[in-house]
């Protein structure tokens, strides 16, 4: 029996990490040590910053994890509480909650990151079937890499077999199977991504543009190559639009910068945006998250969103 899609659902099947996050001037060199700037401790993970990004958009978001019997995966509920996101994340005894190491460069916002999925590591096409009913009834499905292909893939095939609109986001970089491409309405990946995924080299538009006909001759529907602090370009075979990054402040930290520009895209989306709006309203959601610290915690709010577009000229006309 179909069942019915509801307006403004967003389902993302991910992972969630306790974020530790240290600032200092530089990177330590190996057997270094130096004295850091600053220490924070939230909640993050490229699936759940997504699903905040989202929810906080504006969509009604499921998200689906896997968690450790531990105190971060009591944060990660706490979080999804009050984000009013509907958890489907099941518990894995004697394996922990994943975490990652985060280092922002005080100077520029720049980081470098190690994430170790604990619990999500296990994740498998069984997570997948226990939420069909929550794909099927949604508007958009988001996933990324964090978690097993395996999963990302089955999660995507169930999406398309219901008529659900996918949106993949190939984080972090991994040797990907051409199988996984035709199941891609749209997929996210940054400069370094999209560099792992064709071969070429990207550093400008132009390059960008090249790279996304390879992915298009692979069975993607709809690129999106995040570019930073320049925007980001949306091309497929009817059209190609670079859409200028927002410049909303002094950049403060990137870190989650694209799990807010893909969860955005994917709100405005699953709210009836068509392609161009939502990549317009991912890269304002993305500009504004910049300027502030953290990960989910620096997500904003959609009516942020929508004054940022809207001094920009380009308010968002989603019923």
């Amino acid at each position: 029996m179909a069942t019915q899609q509801k307006e403004g659902r967003v389902v993302i099947l991910g992972i969630y990490v306790t974020d530790l996050t240290f600032r200092a001037d530089r990177m330590p060199l190996i057997g270094e040590t130096i004295a850091g700037n600053a220490f924070k401790m939230g909640p993050g993970g490229k699936g759940s910053n997504q699903a905040v990004a989202a929810a906080r958009a504006g969509a009604d978001v499921v998200f689906c994890t896997r968690l450790g019997n531990d105190a971060f995966g009591q944060i990660a509920r706490a979080t999804w509480d009050a984000e009013g996101i509907t958890a489907r994340a099941s518990v894995v005894d004697g394996a922990s909650t994943g975490a990652a190491h985060i280092f922002v460069d005080d100077t520029t916002g720049k980081n470098a990151i190690i994430v170790a999925s604990g619990a999500a590591a296990t994740m498998n096409a069984g997570d997948v079937d226990a939420i069909e009913a929550d794909i099927a009834s949604a508007r958009v499905f988001v996933t990324q890499l964090e978690q097993p292909v395996a999963a990302a893939k089955h999660g995507l095939e169930v999406a398309r077999k219901h008529g659900v609109t996918t949106v993949f986001n190939p984080a972090p970089a991994l040797p990907l199977d051409d199988s996984i491409f035709p199941l891609c309405d749209y997929i996210t990946p940054n400069e370094t991504e999209t560099t792992a995924l064709t071969g070429i080299e990207v550093s400008n538009v132009d390059d960008a543009r090249r790279a996304a006909d390879v992915l298009l001759k692979k069975g993607v529907r709809n690129v999106i190559v995040t570019l930073g602090e320049a925007g980001a370009l949306l091309h497929s075979a009817e059209q190609s639009v670079f859409v200028p990054a927002f410049q909303c402040g002094r950049v403060v930290e990137t870190a989650g910068a694209g799990d807010g520009f893909t969860g955005g895209f994917a709100a405005a989306l699953a709210r009836g945006a068509d392609a161009v709006e939502a990549t317009r309203f991912g890269c304002a959601l993305a500009g504004i998250s910049v300027t502030r610290p953290g990960t989910a915690p620096s997500m904003p709010t959609l009516a942020e969103v929508n004054e940022v577009l809207a001094q920009a000229g380009h308010p968002l006309s989603t019923h």
